[in-house]
């Protein structure tokens, strides 16, 4: 960590909302970093248990700069930690996720490599229940180059827990759009993608990330709407190319069709069926494939034998996804966690998801 005959390189960004249960294992991967020329700013974002969260954060008053703000959202916090951040790059985590100690080592020599770059992200496993069950990079399509266009199609895929990226090019870009809850992170990438600021991903695993389903990415729906405002958004605010304009055009029209089928899919589990069925034709507009169609045809012949159907499928698929992160669990090899492990996680050399959480 950063001293006084040190300077501040990395400027760490980690904004707090209930997050008393997790923030020490956040704090801990970052204090076992092996670059230590880091300064970490924590942004309480009106959590609504503050006062366990400054008991959490009492043993780090001297390795932290802290911050009390009103609930304004985690657009807002991280807005504010950039603000006050005093290091030339800025990283940002999660209080639910953690870094492996390489993490930022990682990210660094590559800037050293490159001093053109302006963001830097990378692979992350997934932690679902204190269960790994899987990789970011192993269910999100990741090209290079990493570009305006490719962020746009969703070929790239940018992760705020794992970027670091220049605090200038930031600011130059205007920050995170507070009025966004969700899909701010794609939104502020696009705008410092089109801006041209370079980017780039390396393969490595060097972060967790806690997969909730109560969080605010955790309703796929929703997040797909969101997605859409950041689509018009952009459409409304950026001066696109004709052949830009062409592509944000053909991703709205596939992510609204996307949501419309997710809708679909609720409102027929639900047995819902007019809205089942209003949801399927608006879905097939543009999305063309034969079980769609048939199911459009069958919710408005045989609903109820449909929805029967339905369950049985997204049951089996349950079970399926249960065994597949059960699989990715057993087989996973992560390095040293920090001392503050998530539930089901154990130290060693290598840890993995039997036993209990290891203690102070």
């Amino acid at each position: 960590m950063t001293t006084a005959n040190h300077p501040i390189v990395v400027s760490v960004v980690i904004p707090a909302y209930a997050a008393a249960a997790s923030i020490q294992t956040a704090l801990d991967s970052v204090l076992q970093q092996s670059f230590g020329d880091y300064e970490i700013i924590v942004v309480n974002d009106g959590s609504p248990d503050t006062k366990l969260l400054e008991g959490a954060l009492t043993p780090y008053w001297a390795r932290i700069r802290y911050f009390n703000r009103a609930n304004m959202g985690p657009s807002a916090a991280r807005n504010y930690g950039i603000l006050q951040a005093r290091g030339e790059y800025v990283a940002f985590l999660d209080s639910d996720d953690f870094w492996m100690p390489d993490h930022l080592e990682q990210a660094m020599r590559m800037f050293r490599h490159d001093p053109s770059l302006g963001l830097v992200y990378g692979d992350s496993f997934l932690l679902k229940n204190g269960q790994v069950i899987g990789r970011t990079f192993a269910r999100e399509s990741q090209v290079l180059p990493v570009q305006f266009e490719s962020l746009l199609e969703e070929t790239c895929t940018v992760t705020t827990s794992t970027t670091v990226a220049s605090r200038g090019a930031l600011l130059q870009a205007g920050l995170f759009d507070e009025r966004l809850r969700r899909c701010e992170d794609f939104d502020l990438w696009l705008r410092m993608a089109f801006r041209g600021v370079k980017m780039t991903h390396h393969s490595e695993a060097t972060a967790c990330r806690t997969v909730s389903q109560s969080g605010l990415s955790a309703d796929g729906h929703r997040m797909k709407c969101d997605r859409l405002g950041v689509f018009a958004k952009v459409a409304s605010t950026l001066p696109l190319s004709s052949d830009q304009r062409k592509v944000l055009n053909e991703r709205y029209e596939k992510t609204e069709a996307a949501a419309h089928l997710d809708r679909f899919k609720t409102c027929l589990y639900k047995g819902n069926f007019a809205d089942a069925a209003s949801a399927a034709r608006l879905a097939s507009r543009t999305l063309h494939g034969w079980k769609l169609r048939a199911a459009v045809s069958c919710v408005e012949r045989a609903p109820h034998t449909l929805r029967l159907c339905y369950r049985a499928h997204h049951n089996v698929l349950a079970l399926r996804n249960r065994l597949r992160a059960t699989k990715a669990a057993n087989s996973a090899s992560i390095p040293l966690p920090p001392k503050h492990l998530p539930q089901g996680l154990v130290a060693g050399s290598e840890w993995g998801v039997a036993g209990s959480a290891a203690g102070d």
